[in-house]
C-alpha cells in the first residue's frame, strides 16, 4: 500500500450526495468537476442535478479512480462518496457492449437502494443504461428475470450476488470496476466469507475500490489480498464542530430510558436518532417512549425486510419521532434534517461515538447531541474525549423541564399506505395529482412520496390524515380505486 495522499481540497463542511437544490457555482476552479476531463454530456448532466462543486472525498478520489487506480477511501454516508465512486464507472461504461461491467457491493439493501438511483442519475448522460439491485428480502424470481434480460451495472448485498453467482445466474466475465462501499460494516454484518467468495468469482484485470468509514484489521486484510498497488486517500471528520451542540448527562441504569423522554420533552427535536448498544435496549425504550405518547420506532437485526422498510419510510418522510437503532442497523442511513442524536448507551468504541454524532449538523444545519453514561460507563467517555480532543460538556439532569403545553411530542407528518406500486405502474406524481387535482389538497400538505414493488407510502400533514385517508379509498389513483390504511 503506498503512502496516504492528501485531500486536494479544503476541508469544508459536505454537501449531501443528492442536492435537494442547486447550489451556487463553485468559487474554486480546483473543485470543479470540469478539471477532470469529464465528456461535455457528463458535465451538463452533473450541473443540472446540482453537482456544481466536487466534496473533499469527490476531489480527492476522483482524479484517481478516473486513471485506472485500485482505490482504498476511508469516508462515510453523506460525504458524498457515492458519487465519487459512480462517475468512475459510468465513464468506463460500454453501452454498447450489454454485459455487467460494473458491480457495487453494499452492506444492507437501504444503502444499495440509495446507491442505485445515485447511478441512474449519474448515468442519465448515456442512453440506456441498465442497473439492477439484487438485494436479500425480495423474492429472488424477478431477479432472476431481470438478470434474463441483461444488466450494465448491478449494485447488491453479498448474499444475493453470490446466490446468484452459485446458481450461474449472473456472469462477471466482463466486469471492469468492483467497488466495496462500507466495507467495515459489511465484515461486521458477517460478510467475510461471502465477499472473499465474490471478489474470488471477479475477473483479475477489474479495478477496485474500496470505502470504509473505519479500518479495522479485517477491512486492511481484504484490501491487501483484493486490491492491487492501490492509492489511498484518508479524509478527518468531516462534521463541523461548531454545528453541533454535545451534552452529557449523568444517569443510573434505572433512569436512564426515562431520562430519554425528558430530553424529547425538553427540547421538542423533531426527528430523533436514538442509539442503543442491544436489540433489547432497544424494545425497551420504545415501549416506554409509546407509553409517554411519543411516536418511536425500533430498527434492528430482528425485523422482517418489510417491517424494516415501513420503518424507515415512516422516519425519512418525518411521522416518527423517534428512531431508535443499533449502530449495525442504522449503518447506510442517511436521513435529511435530523435535529437530534441521542447516546441511550455510551458505545465502547469512541470512534463510533464521533459517527453517531456526526449524523446530525448536516449540510450546514445545526444539531444536538445528547449522551447519557453511568457512572459504569465514564471510562468510555474518557476514551470519547481523547478521540475528539476536548472534554465532555456535562449538564444537570435538573435543567430537563416538562413542555409548557403537556403534550407528548408529535410528528408533523403521518403515513397512509396505498396497496400498489411500481407493479401497478404507480408514480409519485400520480398520488400527488390524486391528492392536489382530484380531492383539493394542498401541495404544501403532501410530503415524501415513496413507491415501492407493490405498496406507496405518501406523507400527509396531521390535519388532513384522516380526511386523506377517507378521499383516497373514496377516489381514485391512475384511474382505478385503491385500498389505502394508515400506519
Amino acid at each position: 500500500m503506498s503512502a496516504p495522499i492528501p485531500p486536494t481540497a479544503p476541508s469544508t463542511p459536505t454537501t449531501p450526495t443528492t442536492p435537494a437544490t442547486p447550489s451556487a457555482p463553485a468559487a474554486d476552479p480546483a473543485l470543479a468537476f470540469a478539471r477532470l476531463g469529464l465528456p461535455e454530456s457528463q458535465l451538463a448532466n452533473l450541473a443540472q442535478l446540482g453537482y456544481h462543486a466536487m466534496t473533499p472525498i469527490q476531489a480527492a478520489s476522483l482524479p484517481l479512480t478516473l486513471a485506472g487506480h485500485d482505490l482504498i477511501a476511508q469516508a462515510k454516508t453523506g460525504s458524498g462518496k457515492t458519487a465519487a465512486f459512480a462517475l468512475p464507472l459510468v465513464t468506463r461504461l460500454q453501452p454498447r457492449q450489454f454485459a455487467v461491467q460494473a458491480l457495487v457491493l453494499c452492506p444492507t439493501r437501504e444503502l444499495a437502494d440509495q446507491v442505485t438511483v445515485e447511478i441512474r442519475r449519474l448515468a442519465r448522460a448515456e442512453d440506456n443504461v441498465k442497473v439492477l439491485t439484487l438485494c436479500g428480502g425480495v423474492p429472488i424470481r424477478n431477479q432472476l428475470a431481470s438478470l434474463e434480460h441483461g444488466a450494465h451495472i448491478v449494485v447488491g448485498t453479498p448474499g444475493r450476488v453470490l446466490d446468484h453467482l452459485q446458481r450461474g445466474t449472473l456472469d462477471l466475465g466482463a466486469l471492469a470496476t468492483l467497488v466495496l462501499d462500507e466495507a467495515d460494516r459489511m465484515l461486521d454484518m458477517g460478510f467475510a466469507d461471502d465477499l472473499k467468495q465474490v471478489l474470488a468469482a471477479c475477473p483479475r484485470t477489474r479495478q477496485t475500490l474500496l470505502f470504509s468509514a473505519t479500518w479495522p484489521e479485517g477491512v486492511a486484510d481484504l484490501a491487501k489480498r483484493f486490491l492491487k498497488e492501490p492509492r489511498e486517500v484518508r479524509l478527518a471528520e468531516r462534521h463541523a464542530a461548531a454545528k453541533i451542540r454535545q451534552r452529557f448527562y449523568e444517569v443510573t441504569d434505572e433512569s436512564r430510558l426515562h431520562t430519554v423522554g425528558r430530553l424529547l420533552d425538553h427540547f421538542r427535536p423533531a426527528s430523533t436518532l436514538a442509539f442503543c448498544n442491544t436489540k433489547q435496549q432497544c424494545r425497551d425504550l420504545v415501549a416506554v417512549l409509546q407509553a409517554q405518547g411519543i411516536v418511536a420506532l425500533e430498527l434492528h437485526g430482528d425485523l422482517d425486510q418489510r417491517d424494516r422498510d415501513q420503518v424507515l419510510v415512516r422516519f425519512a418522510n418525518r411521522s416518527c419521532s423517534v428512531l431508535v437503532a443499533t449502530d449495525v442497523a442504522a449503518r447506510g442511513l442517511d436521513i435529511a434534517q435530523l435535529e437530534a442524536v441521542i447516546n441511550v448507551d455510551i458505545t465502547p468504541d469512541a470512534e463510533v461515538h464521533v459517527h453517531r454524532v456526526g449524523r446530525t449538523g448536516r449540510a450546514d444545519e445545526d444539531g444536538w447531541a445528547f449522551s447519557l453514561a453511568s457512572v459504569d460507563e465514564m471510562g468510555s467517555v474518557g476514551r470519547i474525549d481523547a478521540l475528539q480532543g476536548r472534554e465532555s460538556v456535562w449538564h444537570p439532569l435538573s435543567e430537563l423541564t416538562p413542555s409548557a403545553d403537556g403534550q407528548p411530542l408529535r410528528p408533523p407528518m403521518v403515513t397512509l399506505q396505498i396497496l400498489g406500486g411500481r407493479k401497478e405502474k404507480i408514480r409519485p406524481g400520480d398520488v400527488l395529482g390524486a391528492l392536489t387535482k382530484d380531492m383539493g389538497f394542498e401541495g404544501a400538505q403532501i410530503g415524501k412520496i415513496n413507491v415501492n414493488e407493490f405498496s406507496t407510502y405518501v406523507a400527509v400533514s396531521h390535519g388532513i390524515a384522516d380526511a386523506a385517508l377517507r378521499a383516497l379509498n373514496a377516489g381514485k389513483v391512475k384511474g382505478r380505486s385503491v385500498k389505502v390504511r394508515r400506519l
